[in-house]
This record gives C-alpha cells, sequence and structure tokens, in this order.
C-alpha cells in the first residue's frame, strides 16, 4: 500500500478530481486484473486504447484512474490526467516499488544481435566475483537461480520495476537487462537511470508495422539508452556507434576488434575445436593486457566476450574471474554445443534472420567442418522476405539444408518451405525436407560424415512449437537426446 501523492512524486500531472491521499493497493494497465484499491492506467497502444475499460476497472474496484485523453468519469474515484500514461508508467511504478533500481547496479544492452550472450557472459562473470545477479532478457528472468517467464524481451515498465524490486529483496547486486528498441519506443525501460548502457551492433531488423517505421527510427530508439545512462561502452568497429550515442549524455568507452583506438581490443583469434570443445582463445590490449579462452565459437562471440569484458573491468571484476567465467559459460539456444563425437558436432542457435544467420554460418565456416548441415523452419505468419533471405543464406553456406517445421503458426509448412526454396534456389543448393522437426535432426545424426557440423536453427530457447493456434511442448535439447537414444536402439 502507498499513497497516491507519493506514487505521482516525479510526475507531472493534471488533478481533475478526487483525493491524492488515498492509500493505493497496486497499479493496473489491465482492468481484467483490478482489485479493490488499485489504481488502473489507462494505456494507448500500437493495436489498443484502454481508455474504453475504465468503466470495468472502476467496477472492479478501482479507487484512482489514470488517464491522457479527455473522458467522462461520473464514478467517485481519483482521477489524474498526464500527457503520456505510457511515459508515467515506469517512474509510477518506481515509486511504487520504492526506486529498487537505485539499490542496484545495472547494465542495460542494445543491439540488433548479442544483447542475450553478453548479458549472460556479464552475469557469469560477476558470478564467478562472488555476486548475485538479476537478469532480465529473450529467454527469461532470473533472481540468481529462479527462473521467472517473460512475454517481452524488454518486459513493460511496471514488471521491470517489480522485477528489480524482487531482486533486491533476493539479495541480488547487479541487474543485467536487454533493452529492445522496441521497449526503448514504447517507454518500457522510462524512470530507469541505467550505471552502464552498451551497445553490441546495429543492421536492419524490426522495421514494419507494429515495430519500426524506418531504420532511421530504429536508429533513434537505440540512441534513447545513452541518454539514460551514466557509462556508454559501445563497439566501435559499427559504422553507426557514432548515430547511435548522438547526443549522448554519459562517458563512452570503445571496444572492438578493428579500430585501433578502441579502450579494449581484441586480436590474434584461434579458432579452437577439441572433443567436446569449441570455442575461441584471442588477446585483449588496452586498459587489460592479456589472453582469454571462450567456450562458445565464433568471432562474432569474442565481440560479446569482448564487450562483457569491458563492462567486468568497469565494474571491478578481477582478470581472473573473468576469465574462468568466459572457459565455462553456456547461453542456452546460443551457438550451444549439445552433441559431439567423432562423426559430428551438433550446434543450437536462436538465429531466426538474414544476418544472425549469415553471421552463425560464416562463424562456423571458420572451423573447417567436412559438411555444414543446416536444419531449419521458417515461421508462420511473418515477412515472406525473412524466408527468401534465410533460404539465400543456407544456400550460401551450408552443403545440406534440411527444411522442417518452426513456428508454422497459422501457415502450410509447404507453403513456408516454398519461400525459403527461392532464396536456395539462388545457389543451387541441396535440400530435402522432412517435416517432423525431431527426424529431421535425427536424419542428419544418422548420416553424419567424420567432421560434419550440424546446425540446428531457429528456436534455441523457446519450450514450444506454435500450430494453428496451439503451443505445444518443445524443446530443442531433449529432442536430440531423444534421437541420439533412437539411433543407438537402431543400431543395436
Amino acid at each position: 500500500m502507498k499513497k497516491l501523492k507519493e506514487i505521482l512524486a516525479n510526475v507531472d500531472y493534471e488533478l481533475i478530481k478526487g483525493n491524492l491521499d488515498i492509500e493505493i493497493n497496486d497499479i493496473k494497465d489491465n482492468s481484467q486484473k483490478v482489485v479493490e484499491g488499485d489504481l488502473f492506467i489507462a494505456l494507448v497502444g500500437t493495436t489498443a486504447d484502454s481508455h474504453k475499460f475504465i468503466p470495468n476497472a472502476i467496477q472492479s474496484g478501482a479507487k484512482a484512474i489514470v488517464i491522457e485523453r479527455d473522458v467522462t468519469i461520473d464514478e467517485d474515484v481519483t482521477v489524474i490526467k498526464v500527457k503520456s500514461s505510457r511515459a508515467v508508467l515506469g517512474p509510477m511504478s518506481a515509486s511504487y516499488f520504492d526506486y529498487p533500481a537505485e539499490k542496484l547496479t545495472t547494465v542495460g544492452i542494445t543491439g540488433t544481435c548479442g544483447k542475450t550472450s553478453t548479458s549472460y557472459i556479464i552475469k557469469s562473470m560477476l558470478e564467478e566475483f562472488g555476486y548475485k545477479v538479476g537478469i532480465i532478457g529473450t529467454i527469461c528472468a532470473m533472481l540468481g537461480d529462479k527462473k521467472i517467464e517473460v512475454h517481452n524481451t524488454t518486459p513493460n515498465a511496471y514488471e521491470i520495476q517489480k522485477l528489480f524490486y524482487e531482486m533486491v529483496q533476493a539479495g541480488c547486486k547487479y541487474a543485467v537487462m536487454e533493452v529492445s528498441s522496441q521497449g526503448l519506443k514504447m517507454d518500457r525501460v522510462a524512470g530507469i537511470m541505467f550505471d552502464y548502457g552498451v551497445f553490441t551492433n546495429i543492421s536492419i531488423d524490426h522495421i514494419g508495422p507494429n515495430e519500426h517505421e524506418s531504420f532511421e527510427e530504429y536508429l533513434y530508439c537505440k540512441s534513447l539508452l545513452f541518454k539514460q545512462c551514466k557509462i556508454g561502452i559501445v563497439n566501435s568497429d559499427s559504422d553507426k556507434w557514432e548515430k547511435v550515442t548522438k547526443g549522448h549524455t554519459c562517458e563512452i568507452m570503445k571496444y572492438a576488434l578493428q579500430d585501433e583506438k578502441a579502450d579494449f581490443k581484441a586480436s590474434n583469434i584461434q579458432f579452437l575445436m577439441e572433443d567436446n570443445f569449441i570455442g575461441v582463445q584471442f588477446d585483449v590490449s588496452g586498459k587489460i593486457n592479456t589472453t582469454f579462452k571462450l567456450d562458445i565459437p565464433g568471432r562474432f562471440s569474442v565481440y560479446n566476450a569482448l564487450c562483457a569484458i569491458s563492462v567486468a573491468y568497469k565494474l571491478g571484476i578481477d582478470v581472473e574471474s573473468m576469465k574462468k567465467a568466459l572457459e565455462k559459460v553456456k547461453v542456452l539456444g546460443r551457438m550451444e554445443l549439445v552433441s559431439s563425437n567423432e562423426s559430428y558436432k551438433l550446434i543450437i542457435d536462436y538465429a531466426h534472420n538474414r544476418d544472425e544467420m549469415d553471421n552463425l554460418m560464416d562463424t562456423i565456416s571458420e572451423y573447417k567442418p567436412k559438411r555444414l548441415v543446416c536444419i531449419f523452419g521458417g515461421g508462420g505468419n511473418r515477412a515472406k522476405s525473412r524466408r527468401y533471405d534465410m533460404g539465400e543464406v543456407s544456400g550460401k553456406w551450408a552443403d545440406l539444408t534440411i527444411l522442417t517445421e518452426d513456428n508454422p503458426r497459422f501457415e502450410e509448412i509447404e507453403s513456408i518451405n516454398n519461400d525459403i526454396i527461392v532464396g536456395l534456389n539462388k545457389y543451387n543448393a541441396k535440400y530435402i525436407f522432412i517435416k517432423d522437426r525431431k527426424e529431421a535432426i535425427k536424419y542428419a545424426m544418422k548420416n553424419a560424415e567424420p567432421g560434419d557440423i550440424i546446425l540446428l536453427i531457429g528456436k534455441g530457447h523457446e519450450n514450444y512449437q506454435e500450430i494453428k493456434g496451439v503451443r505445444y511442448p518443445w524443446d530443442e535439447r531433449k529432442a536430440v537426446k531423444e534421437a541420439e537414444e533412437e539411433i543407438k536402439k537402431e543400431v543395436g
């Protein structure tokens, strides 16, 4: 319980009617979840306007309403008007939970690719040094070892503040979170002054209805992070880093593989592949001068690790803790080695667009596999251009593409595959179609040639397959293990 005037402490508002001294039970932006004593905040979204649900909220017991549009409310409730309900939800929620971000060291990571891997590497380094860490991102939210499902890479402002509060209660000292461009655009991180803002990279993505109108808007939204952090840590090899930090109000530090002026520079990259290990070794110079070994493959992973090293340095983590963390860190569904024997190595990755897939396959090709076998499908009810692109990338790199199901949603798999095949045909690529995803995995394993690397991509950490409106349980690791067991029984 908290008084309304305290919740509004850092908000510009107009009191339309009622009393600011009332006690508020909780803040809700969904009228169906309102209970007696709550404050209901009416949001205007990209597809819906919740002002029309105000009567429902009042009927359920809301005693205060926050609006941004003129509406008539005759009931005996307090009414507050603001310029933007979405923009004030963060500061109001922060006040309601007693400003938990101020009790944590916060790291916000933005970029088209690499956010998830970088956040988990930072988490691993902090834990190696002895700290308890909270994390918010694409895979889930975590309070130490406790997992909490989230529905967006960057949840809404109230959820974030509640998670920060729970992190503090759980004894976490650090919060590492992915900050999506959509999250910045929709004010989900409003009211947070991050201790560290991180930029990994940027490429054309998330342009379209209900996302970003243009690449310029996408860039601008990314730049907002560097107006609400104290220290910015950026990949200066990106040709867009200066645009992303345009108008920044923070100190800037740089990491890179090519930029000689970077504060942290990686070089002498060696690609290592052993029995149950596929990773990299690299030297770092600048503010740290030593050699690191990372148990995640690829040049792209060096960027993620170097970014984490830069953050860890500023956080005061010692080099030995960084090294130990890098040698054992695993990121669910991100270049994750899940099966390895004398015939093949099988890697799971979440890549599901042109750039992610191209980076992944370029990376794996540097390990000189006998054959590169790629298993994937396309998401239904999504842009056809993404399928053409993914087909083209697989055609360019893979010796064999195995088309299968992903999340077909309400589309037929054959229709999705036909779009992917358009891209494959640009390279006259060899492909086969096996509808059942586990059977596709099993086929690749059973027919592997010594030295093959099999890439199972598109689903990564996801725990479901969405078909005709139903989400069926699915786990890539479990499917791989079951396929292995079935092959062993068949071989006898």
